[in-house]
This record gives structure tokens, C-alpha cells and sequence, in this order.
């Protein structure tokens, strides 16, 4: 009897959403399109080596990063493995977030500039999140990157923050996916 009470209590206390649950497993993976950056693409002559030579986050931006972070630890997510485009607006976002830092994964480079390497890029995504979702245990599994990555994934555009729950096979190819908008502020919980 007390164990079936100790089992409610912590039940109640720890809170897991359907999110966190989906992401615990190794058949979903969460992608981001990086948060708020004004403007298309880079300015001409930009390096991967010089944040200040690419379109950055905003401060905007940097705030959504932070909400972002914050609501996916409010719906259950305790710990997750991030991994990030080498693009400074991604690698800002990943590390906004707040899950102990990223990593940066090739796979997740954007091909804005060559445009027709879209289908050699998106099989390296799949391999990769293949690869990850193998290795990851319980941990949730979240890329940050660009929409032209996201839209050659699951064929739909998302807006700067939003996020992608795909849902995956176990050679990283689509399955299924849901489009969830960025939270805002007043969608995160009054801690007393």
C-alpha cells in the first residue's frame, strides 16, 4: 500500500507531458529552426569563423531562445542532447536553451547558398538522427538549425523558433510530424 502511494505521489510530482515522453523514446527526435534573425540568408563574403560576418539573433531572438528553453523543461524535458548547425544564430539558440550545452553537427549546415545539394544534405540528416537516436538513451534528442534543412526534412516551412516533433524510423527517415509554434512567454507556468 505505501509503495502504490509513494508511486501516485511521484506520479503527481514529477511532470511529464506527452512531448517528453514521445522524446524520451528512440522514434522522435525535436527540430528547431533557429530562433529570430532579421534578413535572408548572409550577407556576402560571411565565414562560419566570424559570427559578426552572418545574420545574427536579435535580441528578440535571443529572448524566444530563452522561453523556448525554459517551456521545454516545463513540459517534462529534464535532459537533452542538443545539436547545432555551425551557424552562429543556431549555435546561439542551442545554447540559449540551456540543456548543458551542444554540439555541432555537419549534418545540420544549412544549403541556402547550393541549393541543390538538398537531397545529399537530407540523407546525411536522416544518418545522423539514425545515429543519435541509437545512442541517446532516455535523453530527448533536439537539432537546431535552418528551415531550408527542415522543409527538405518534412516538406513544410516553419517560422523562426518553431519546432518540428518527428517522428522517425530507425534509419532516420520520416515517419510522421507535428509543427509546434514557438511558445511565448505567457505560455510558461508561475513558478510560486
Amino acid at each position: 500500500m505505501i509503495f502504490i502511494a509513494m508511486g501516485l505521489l511521484l506520479s503527481l510530482c514529477s511532470h511529464a507531458s506527452d512531448l517528453s515522453e514521445k522524446l524520451q523514446s528512440s522514434h522522435y527526435v525535436l527540430l528547431m529552426r533557429h530562433t529570430r534573425a532579421p534578413g535572408i540568408g548572409d550577407p556576402a563574403g560571411y565565414t562560419l569563423a566570424d559570427c559578426k560576418s552572418q545574420r545574427n539573433l536579435s535580441k528578440e531572438g535571443r529572448q524566444q531562445a530563452v522561453v523556448v528553453g525554459q517551456w521545454l523543461r516545463q513540459e517534462g524535458v529534464a535532459t537533452a542532447q542538443v545539436h547545432s548547425s555551425a551557424w552562429c544564430r543556431c549555435k546561439d539558440t542551442a545554447e540559449l536553451l540551456n540543456f548543458n550545452g551542444f554540439k555541432v553537427a555537419p549534418a545540420l549546415a544549412s544549403f541556402f547558398d547550393d541549393m541543390h545539394t538538398s537531397k545529399v544534405s537530407t540523407l546525411a540528416l536522416e544518418k545522423f538522427i539514425a545515429k543519435q537516436l541509437n545512442a541517446k538513451g532516455s535523453e530527448a534528442l533536439i537539432l537546431v538549425t535552418h528551415h531550408v534543412n527542415i522543409m527538405a526534412y518534412v516538406g513544410e516551412n516553419v517560422a523562426s523558433g518553431d519546432m518540428v516533433l518527428a517522428q522517425v524510423d530507425l534509419n532516420g527517415k520520416l515517419r510522421d510530424y507535428k509543427v509546434m509554434d514557438r511558445p511565448n512567454p505567457d505560455q510558461l507556468k508561475a513558478h510560486p
